[in-house]
């Protein structure tokens, strides 16, 4: 798990990327209407909140490697592959993640642990 710190780094990042975005976008356009002013905004508040989600969900226990999970089906242990990455669908859109998968050799079948 990153500390506090870096995890605010990161967060400050792509809030600075889209502040940038916004005033070269304001820079760029003269007088614009206020459905081009929405649609700036709203796409700004969906990458910053696709970004904070992503630190979130990454920082929970489920993405970590855990203790040899059975699968839900045969119910024999699943062995631990790594940390891959998983794009999730949210209310506030499409977030990449790397969680740590997993893979049964009996039904020859892998998983995410459940969120």
């Amino acid at each position: 798990m990153r500390s506090r710190s870096a995890r605010k780094a990161n967060l400050m990042e792509i809030a600075e990327e889209e502040v940038e975005k916004v005033l070269d976008w304001m820079e760029a356009s003269d007088r614009p209407e206020l459905s081009g002013i929405e649609e700036m905004v709203l796409s700004i508040r969906k990458r910053i909140g696709e970004g904070m989600a992503k630190e979130v969900i990454e920082n929970q226990e489920a993405v970590r490697p855990v203790p040899c999970p059975s699968w839900p089906k045969c119910k024999k242990g699943m062995h631990y592959k790594g940390m891959k990455e998983k794009e999730i669908t949210s209310m506030i859109g499409e977030v990449k993640l790397m969680r740590g998968y997993y893979y049964c050799d009996h039904c020859e079948s892998g998983l995410f642990p459940p969120r």
